[in-house]
């Protein structure tokens, strides 16, 4: 019995790019005849022609499916929807911008029939982007490398093959504010690793602003390290220490020498340093501190409106588990 692998590919507006990722995938499935092949689209709430395009290589390619969410929940979220999906006993996750070559999947999946449950792809070149975001993704992974304990892999995305026991593994990890790479070194199990040089867009513009991408460096350091909070309480004892000190100081010089009226300078100068630190411990704070409400609230990741042209009453994890199991 032939096994089946899950090509998953989260898109957003990506209309003018879906044509050419259809052709390249298809030539690579055509290439591998000993596998079932399942390609499913998440939808994440496009507001341009995507979803028409994928319903139209769904009517004349059968191992096209496709999860149409009711809204734009986000890159993160459109992955753990599609990974609640996908049927294979394998699961490829690329990005429809093809600036990850699906020419590597036949590769992948060698590795993973050789024991390997994680192949990931890390680039060697970063071709289309610019100078600072280079450099700043650069920083971002030495931080967060020395800030937690989890082996964090650098300069790799979300182009891999997962076996199905990663993938459940994943399923389980149903947090609002996700992560995904840093759950990829959460998880363990046997990886390995597979070089290329990414290209540009094959069209199209990118989603990740550089906002989307200092928020998305928040979420990675306040899912997977404490640390800013240690270092903020750290932090407040050296200040305290050195505050008690100049107290002392002051005190002692004031008993012995007098002291003028004059030093408002010297005063605000502390109280602004002291009123600066004060701010950031709490501004770390409360980041962890909003987390904890988004948790507590419970509720779904995602709803989805569509699975395979049909219409999906409530789509949460339970549910999205017995339609799968009905389909089997």
């Amino acid at each position: 019995m032939k096994k089946t692998v899950t090509i998953l590919v989260p898109a957003y507006n990506e209309e003018e790019v879906l044509d050419q990722l259809y052709e390249r995938l298809s030539k690579v499935v055509e290439d591998i005849p000993f596998y079932e092949f399942e390609i499913l689209f998440v939808n994440d709430g496009s507001k341009d022609n995507t979803l028409n395009k994928i319903k139209l290589f769904k009517e004349i390619d059968e191992s096209i499916s496709y999860v149409n969410l009711s809204r734009n929940f986000g890159k993160e979220i459109a992955m753990i929807a599609g990974l609640d999906y996908a049927k294979g006993d394998a699961v490829i996750i690329i990005d429809a911008d093809l600036q990850d070559p699906p020419e590597l999947i036949p590769e992948m999946i060698r590795l993973w029939e050789n024991g390997y449950d994680d192949v990931y792809a890390k680039r060697k070149t970063r071709f289309g982007e610019t100078w600072l975001k280079k450099t700043t993704s650069s920083l971002f992974y030495k931080v967060l490398q020395k800030l937690t304990r989890i082996p964090i892999q650098k300069n790799t995305g979300d182009f891999r093959l997962l076996d199905r026991r990663c993938v459940e593994a994943l399923k389980q990890i149903r947090e609002t504010q996700r992560y995904t790479k840093g759950m990829f070194s959460w998880i363990g199990y046997n990886k390995k690793e597979i070089l290329f040089d990414r290209d540009p867009r094959a069209a199209g513009e990118t989603k990740w602003n550089y906002l989307k991408l200092v928020d998305l460096a928040i979420e990675g350091i306040t899912s997977f390290t404490t640390t800013p909070l240690r270092f903020s309480a750290l932090f407040g004892c050296i200040i305290s220490v050195f505050a008690f000190i100049y107290m002392i100081w002051v005190i002692t010089k004031t008993l012995l020498y007098g002291e003028n009226v004059a030093g408002y300078p010297s005063l605000m100068t502390v109280i602004l340093f002291l009123g600066g630190i004060q701010l950031i411990s709490l501004g770390i704070i409360g980041e962890y501190l909003g987390r904890i409400f988004n948790e507590t609230k419970n509720r779904p990741l995602y709803f989805v409106d569509e699975y395979n042209n049909e219409k999906v009453l409530n789509a949460n994890k339970n549910q999205s588990d017995k339609i799968l199991h009905s389909q089997k």
